[in-house]
């Protein structure tokens, strides 16, 4: 007697699940051996900035309690103004609030308990400042000026009647136009974030009881006044090139 399940299996398509080993070996990476030069991005300073931030927050309903706050930091500018050194920063902190909701209905409340929804609520506090680089760990490379200029040709001509007829106009030719210029591409420095600190303090400023027939000392909100010291340290880089000497002899 045969199998029905056995029967309606196909061989040729069943797929193996089982990864089978496979040989390896390493292999000496080709390289260039001396004294060679090398564009890399090079560490111009790491510096940690504090920033002062005051915010006020309103949600969208009422707030019994806030539950837990997420946050993240993302820097939208880091920029390097040389020759001043002055570093402009700007960017916001991203913050999830988990909160809980009283119920709109009083009678989903009783004197001992209250009855109430988890929510949340995603708001940017942003911030911006101006710090400036007092030490440099490798001094950056100054951007190279453009330079435009413009040259002239002696030009001699006639005078018109009224002059004597061996005098002439000596001057430039004004139908003519002549000039060089130059144009430097420059390296501009950029930024990496590293590390992040935030100190907050939250404060409600518009709570209300709830009502009478909740627990003692119950209320709920809508307004809270915020007060953040932001600790970023950010490590400022430019491309340059580097000569890397090496000694190494190739096996």
């Amino acid at each position: 007697m045969s199998n029905s399940c056995d029967s309606n299996v196909d061989s040729k398509h069943m797929v193996s699940a089982t990864q089978p080993d496979c040989e390896s070996k390493p292999v000496h990476p080709s390289v260039t051996i001396g004294s060679v030069i090398m564009k890399t991005p090079v560490v111009l300073a790491e510096l940690t900035v504090q920033v002062n931030m005051d915010a006020t927050i309103t949600f969208p309903e009422a707030v019994l309690e806030i539950k837990d706050i997420k946050k993240t930091v993302k820097l939208t500018q880091c920029r390097l103004l040389l020759p001043t050194n002055k570093l402009f920063l700007k960017g916001f902190v991203r913050k999830n609030i988990q909160y809980a909701s009283p119920a709109p209905k009083i009678e989903s409340s009783t004197s001992s308990s209250i009855s109430s929804t988890l929510h949340s609520f995603t708001i940017d506090i942003p911030f911006h400042c101006v710090t400036e680089i007092k030490k440099f760990l490798v001094d950056p490379i100054a951007p190279e000026y453009n330079k435009r200029q413009e040259f002239d040709f002696f030009h001699k001509s006639s005078l018109p009647s009224g002059h004597p007829e061996k005098d002439h106009l000596l001057s430039n030719d004004l139908s003519q136009f002549h000039q060089t210029s130059r144009q430097h591409y420059n390296e501009l420095p950029f930024c990496e974030l590293v590390y992040s600190n935030i100190i907050e303090w939250d404060e409600a400023i518009d709570r209300m009881p709830l009502s009478d027939h909740t627990p003692i000392g119950e209320g709920y909100f809508t307004t809270v006044e915020e007060k953040m010291v932001l600790d970023l340290t950010v490590k400022v880089l430019q491309e340059q090139q580097v000569r890397i000497c090496s000694t190494t002899n190739r096996d």
